[in-house]
């Protein structure tokens, strides 16, 4: 039986946070009839299938043996999933109750949405801006790593890494959202065979935004609603969550070195083609040299 709504959560050392989230889903003012959560535990070491399994023995929980990464994982679950849309949410968020009955409204009244997100804030109120992005162009990488988009963050030229010159109090397109909170039109995801499983831990979100703004679909940002999102509890990168997380020092360099991979698989997927060899080199030596500057900060802090 079809369901409206189908949410998946997939979950790595976040017991605590899984928690609260489960919690704030239970409130949600979105008939419960017409919604299914579905939880994948990518291979946990802090207890959190048998935790969740015990607490919420009425939901979907499935146990991974090895960390398949979020974009396979989900995938994982979107198979068994029934619903006409389908929620990638973060386990380290909190969603208040009407939020899912506001979100899933937008997409049934606007039937050209073929993906949209909520706002979403970090617990001290401001916007997360991983959930509204630009494509991150040579160009727009470029402002962002130099801190111009922070110098001019109102700037359409300077700022296209984020979009700040959009009005982030009206609904609006973007070009990308991110996966803590994106809902996506199943027969949307289907037609793009949801997630590209190259990305193990980041970037499966921009990609596949990019790819349904390609096939002439768009991505919607719906500020009358939000979530609060921890962020990098899984990780352990985030400075305001760090103290939060149970990410250990290998965690945290395999979570950094993901973060550039990503960087180098989405520009030979989506722009190697249209640049000239040198330019490509050029960018892809820049990668990979803020690796390895983020790799020397993270390990001199670890010490």
């Amino acid at each position: 039986m079809e369901k409206l709504l189908s949410i998946i959560i997939v979950s790595f050392n976040s017991k605590y946070f899984l928690d609260k989230c489960l919690a704030s889903l239970s409130k949600s003012s979105l008939d419960k009839k017409k919604q299914e959560i579905i939880i994948i535990d990518n291979a946990s070491t802090d207890g959190t299938f048998n935790y969740i399994r015990k607490k919420y023995p009425h939901l979907t929980i499935e146990h991974n043996l090895e960390n398949l990464g979020f974009a396979k994982a989900n995938n994982k679950a979107i198979e068994k999933a029934k619903g006409k849309y389908v929620l990638l949410l973060n386990p380290d968020t909190i969603v208040p109750e009407n939020c899912l009955l506001l979100m899933t409204s937008f997409m049934e009244k606007n039937k050209q949405a073929a993906v949209s997100t909520c706002r979403v804030e970090l617990p001290d109120g401001t916007l997360d801006d991983a959930c509204h992005r630009g494509y991150p162009t040579p160009w727009n990488a470029f402002c962002h790593f130099t801190y111009l988009s922070a110098i001019f963050p109102q700037s359409f030229t300077f700022n296209g890494y984020h979009l700040g010159y959009r009005n982030l109090g009206l609904i609006h397109e973007i070009d990308s959202c991110a996966g803590a909170f994106m809902l996506i039109r199943r027969k949307i995801g289907e037609k793009l065979n949801w997630l590209d499983e190259d990305y193990f831990w980041y970037g499966e979100d921009l990609d596949f935004c990019f790819r349904v703004k390609k096939a002439n679909f768009r991505v919607y940002f719906v500020p009358t609603s939000k979530i609060i999102h921890y962020k990098g509890i899984s990780s352990g990168l985030k400075r305001h969550s760090r103290n939060l997380s149970t990410a250990d020092k290998k965690t945290r360099i395999k979570a950094t070195q993901a973060r550039f991979a990503v960087m180098r698989i989405f520009y030979r997927k989506h722009y190697q083609k249209s640049r000239e060899k040198l330019l490509s080199r050029f960018i892809l030596a820049v990668i990979n040299i803020k690796e390895k500057l983020s790799l020397i900060s993270l390990k001199m802090h670890e010490n």
